[in-house]
């Protein structure tokens, strides 16, 4: 199996040659190939739609707020509601199953295709696919080869390349190693050729439970959450619509059943949810000072204008309570290195504001993604609000297109196909970028979608289709599906269809509990 893997990448960088070349020679058509930007790609792990101050949320970010006021936010990205699905689809600009989800089969990453085309590749952070980034297409990388860590001990598969890296027995904390090292390999890569430009990929793992930040990042926030998640669903709902976010007929989703109301809480779980959230919000504020970091160290080497910038989110806010029974009897506060906290759906909820549901399904609350883009040199409108549709897959496609190269057709003799997505360019030039012909969406066939222009079928545990119009119901609370029984179809139609042609199981139309009328 080693010997496999090791002659399909070395056929895939040999046939990269030739790639290499056809990037070099569109760069050298200018005369200046030093105007391909760099590329900084920006992940956080299970944040809510609505945790960002330029989404909507309370939280100070004003590093990535400031991003925003002078570049331009998508309001219907998507990403695939799981941590190893988006990266999988992130990096190979395909769907998931396509590439057997985390062994990345039958495709390149995009630092394979940008390291063909000319450029230095650095990832920090959170990995969670099979091998290693070294092993395809990273020249740097440090991080943890796993789904998540204790952010201040670390874990046994942290990496500096692909050496063991021994955490400090003191003042580690992940957030900021993830900064530190790709502050480090930037300079590294300076030293080496200036001339190139670089791909950063920073994957954080926050702000992933479990639930851990520096004492005075949770100082911070301790008492503002104390209003409960049925008051902050409403100010981050209205603030949003302030910002131009949703129109104004939009209507927020209801509390779920299964959510309490906060009223109905005692005072004293009311304040441990405090303390979960106030901790969750302090992981958030950490990563917004790295990002402030990262961006005064672009401002530094001079290379901040063609910097294209893009910032995402995995998956929607995580509803899973999987707190450690030690951390509940010991009271061990989330500073603790030996802590283990979540908090569930009822904060998940308030963090996916204004949508439905949650980290692994497929409605909006699942799979909706704030993403940022910032490039001082190649944005048009700087402000703005882009209500196009755009999916992870693009990710691949907007990168190799800045970077002047494409995606090969074969790797060691055997044909690939070509990546899903669509460059992103279009978008940021202030063009009507052609749209998807459809968007697919699965959580392992359990939970699935399609969107077809601006209507989508969506399900939830192999349970009944529903569908919804998102141009006049983004946050998904009619079902239509009775009423419109010919599109009902053919939706149904075009997801077994797209399903089939990407590897999900089929699932039996006669499966299907929601039935149309034909009236």
């Amino acid at each position: 199996m080693r010997l496999k893997t090791a002659t399909t990448r070395l056929s895939f960088f040999l046939g990269a040659l030739t790639i290499t070349l056809v990037g070099i020679q569109q760069a050298a058509a200018t005369d200046k190939p030093s105007q391909r930007p760099n590329v900084v790609l920006l992940m956080v792990d299970d944040m809510g739609f609505s945790d960002l101050g330029c989404y909507g949320g309370e939280i100070r970010t004003p590093n990535l707020d400031a991003l925003a006021s002078s570049g331009l936010r998508f309001t219907q990205f998507y990403n695939c509601a799981k941590c190893e699905t988006t990266r999988a689809t992130l990096l190979s600009g395909k769907y998931y199953p396509e590439v057997g989800n985390t062994e990345l089969r039958n495709c390149i990453t995009i630092a394979e295709g940008m390291k063909s085309a000319g450029y230095h590749t650095i990832m920090t952070g959170k990995w969670h696919l099979k091998g290693t980034p070294n092993e395809r297409g990273f020249d740097r990388y440090f991080g943890h080869l796993s789904g998540s860590t204790n952010y201040f001990t670390g874990d046994k598969t942290f990496r500096y390349n692909n050496e063991v890296f021994e955490i400090p027995k003191q003042g580690f904390y992940t957030t900021d190693a993830n900064v530190d090292y790709a502050i480090k390999f930037l300079d590294d890569a300076d030293r080496e050729n200036p001339d190139k430009p670089f791909f950063l990929y920073v994957a954080f793992n926050a702000p992933h439970y479990p639930l851990q930040a520096p004492r005075e990042e949770v100082d911070k926030y301790r008492g503002k959450y104390r209003i409960g998640w049925d008051k902050l669903r409403e100010q981050r709902f209205a603030r949003q619509k302030e910002l131009g976010l949703f129109p104004a007929n939009t209507k927020l989703s209801p509390r779920p059943d299964d959510v309490p109301a906060w009223d109905t809480v005692s005072p004293e779980e009311q304040d441990h949810q405090d303390l979960m959230m106030a901790t969750f919000a302090g992981m958030i504020d950490r990563v917004d000072q790295g990002v402030g970091r990262l961006i005064q160290k672009l401002d530094t080497m001079g290379v901040r204008d063609n910097t294209l910038i893009m910032f995402l989110d995995d998956n929607g806010a995580c509803p899973f309570q999987r707190s450690q029974q030690k951390s509940i009897e010991n009271h061990l506060m989330p500073w603790n290195p030996d802590s283990y906290w979540c908090y569930d759906k009822r904060w998940a909820h308030a963090c996916n504001t204004p949508f439905r549901e949650y980290k692994q399904n497929q409605h909006e609350g699942g799979i909706t993604s704030p993403m940022i883009v910032n490039w001082p040199a190649g944005l048009k409108h700087k402000g703005s609000i882009t209500t196009q549709p755009g999916h992870l897959v693009d990710i691949m496609a907007t990168c190799l297109d800045v970077a002047q190269t494409r995606y090969p057709t074969e790797i060691d003799g055997a044909k690939i196909g070509l990546p899903r997505g669509l460059s992103l360019k279009p978008i940021f030039e202030g063009k009507t970028r052609p749209a998807h012909e459809a968007i697919f969406f699965s959580f392992y066939g359990k939970n699935n979608a399609i969107r077809v222009g601006d209507w989508k079928l969506v399900n939830i545990n192999f349970g009944e289709f529903e569908l919804y119009n998102l141009a006049m119901d983004r946050t998904e609370l009619n079902d239509v599906s009775q009423t419109n029984p010919e599109q009902f179809n053919k939706m149904l139609s075009a997801w077994e269809k797209l399903s089939n042609e990407v590897g999900v199981e089929k699932l039996d139309r006669a499966k299907s509990k929601q039935k149309p009328s034909k009236e």
